[in-house]
């Protein structure tokens, strides 16, 4: 798999209408408009439409940093709503922070089109286990 079709939108972002800006170095920009489908019942940006965007943003920072095709997922999230979003697009700045064996840390930034802060987000994911080929005795035979 190359580097390009792996860090890419799944379906699940398509839908939301992300676009990936920058993505590399454990650093990733995405943005998104606010469509009124994305409204809550007050006509502002639903909050979990924000937090996929900060999600998917840290999902691709770590894209770019592991090798094409690994797994990996979010195991714990803290969310800071700030401002609402009433119109135009978000924008999310991703970076990872650290990392501990397999867990990777990462804070992400969502930002409004007059780059007033509305959203901070941060998270911990973890790298599946490297899967090990096993071999029965016959499997050994001509290796």
């Amino acid at each position: 798999m190359e580097k390009n079709t792996w860090i890419a939108c799944a379906p699940f972002e398509s839908l939301l209408h992300m676009h990936i800006h920058e993505a590399e170095h454990g650093v990733a920009t995405l943005s998104m408009p606010f469509l009124p489908q994305f409204a809550q019942g007050a006509g502002l940006m639903h909050g979990g439409a924000l937090v996929s965007l900060a999600d998917t943003a840290l999902a691709m920072a770590i894209k770019s940093l592991l090798s094409p095709g690994t797994h990996f997922g979010t195991i714990e999230a803290h969310t800071h709503f700030l401002a609402p979003v009433g119109q135009g697009t978000v924008t999310a700045k991703a970076q990872i922070t650290g990392r501990e064996g397999r867990e990777l840390y990462g804070a992400a930034q969502v930002e409004d089109e007059q780059g007033r802060a509305v959203l901070h987000f941060e998270a911990t994911f973890k790298q599946a286990k490297a899967k090990k080929e096993e071999h029965g005795k016959e499997g050994l035979k001509g290796l």
